[in-house]
């Protein structure tokens, strides 16, 4: 049978003009040859297809239905089209990734020599003990956002920190029973509004500010000097990946970042940094090829979507029989 694309069977039914329940079951039963299916099976727990397997892979977690994960391995030469997908696996336990990926040939794993992913521990267990020959490469993405949090985390604090003062203020000026009126800076924001409305303005580089958030930064960081030190901070780390031709270039900068944090000594940044350091292999083997993990992001957009258009999973082996007749 041909690849199938990704098309709600209603909506075929809709054209042809015939009951859309009707054409669902006779599609499944007799159309699709979903029952002679060598994967049905098992394809509830699992699914395989060690033909798709190449040199980088990428592996992730999505939800297939009600939030239930799946662990993701794709292939990035398939660009997130036939032949991408190489195994999906119920749950996210490294025992059960290895049992099913055991199933393909070790001459065929070692051929796998770089594999992207985030932060998981259990991914990062069974890839390396399923793909012995293969790098780990920690997504640059990923890495970031845990920097991006360190620095929302002050803001965040200071933020509950401006909530109490106002509270103070609403009921001392209750009990000399005036009007309490919060400072109004010279944009229009209060100290709680301020720091409210500057998270999204903490996540860009000043250069990509618009005048508002220019405004707005300068007030912030005049009211509030250390989150001006954990925005450098910030952008410091980013710089690491701008900026590093090698690894062993990226390895020099993140130590002089490391000794800018121990400087600082910012809680939430402390604790990022020696949460980096326990994974620096993985985060230093971005600059070998400059991978990311982006392929499997998409990928996992790509199957969302396609739940979204089959309006939700009712039956997850057929779901996935779909899906596999796109990716595998």
């Amino acid at each position: 049978m041909a690849e199938e694309k990704a098309v709600s069977l209603s909506s075929i039914a809709e054209s042809q003009q015939i009951p859309a329940k009707e054409f669902e079951k006779q599609y499944k039963n007799h159309l699709s040859n979903f029952n002679n299916w060598e994967q049905k099976e098992h394809a509830e727990n699992w699914l395989l297809f060690s033909e798709n397997i190449g040199e980088k892979l990428s592996i992730d977690e999505v939800s297939v239905s009600n939030g239930e994960l799946y662990t993701v391995i794709t292939n990035k030469a398939g660009k997130g089209g036939k032949g991408s997908l190489v195994t999906i696996v119920k749950g996210t336990k490294a025992e059960e990734i290895v049992h099913i990926l055991a199933k393909i040939p070790l001459s065929e794993r070692l051929t796998v020599k770089e594999i992207t992913l985030d932060f998981c521990p259990s991914m990062a267990i069974a890839t390396r003990h399923s793909f012995p020959n293969a790098y780990l490469v920690a997504d640059r993405f990923h890495v970031q956002q845990l920097v991006s949090e360190a620095l929302q985390e002050m803001r965040i604090q200071e933020r509950w920190k401006a909530i109490k003062e106002e509270n103070d203020n609403v009921k001392e000026a209750r009990e000399q029973k005036i009007t309490y009126r919060p400072k109004i800076y010279s944009n229009g924001d209060t100290k709680k509004q301020l720091l409210a409305r500057s998270r999204y303005l903490l996540f860009k580089p000043l250069n990509k500010w618009t005048n508002n958030q220019k405004q707005r930064a300068n007030i912030l960081f005049t009211e509030f000097p250390e989150l001006r030190e954990a925005y450098i901070l910030s952008i410091n780390f980013r710089s690491i990946y701008e900026h590093s031709q090698t690894k062993k270039q990226a390895k020099t900068m993140l130590d002089k970042w490391y000794s800018k944090v121990e400087e600082k000594g910012f809680d939430p940044f402390i604790t990022t940094a020696e949460y980096l350091k326990t994974r620096e292999n993985t985060i230093l083997n971005y600059f070998i090829n400059r991978s990311t993990n982006a392929s499997a992001e998409s990928f996992n957009a790509k199957l969302k979507g396609f739940r979204a258009l089959v309006r939700g999973v009712r039956d997850k082996s057929f779901f996935l029989f779909r899906a596999s007749r796109i990716y595998g």
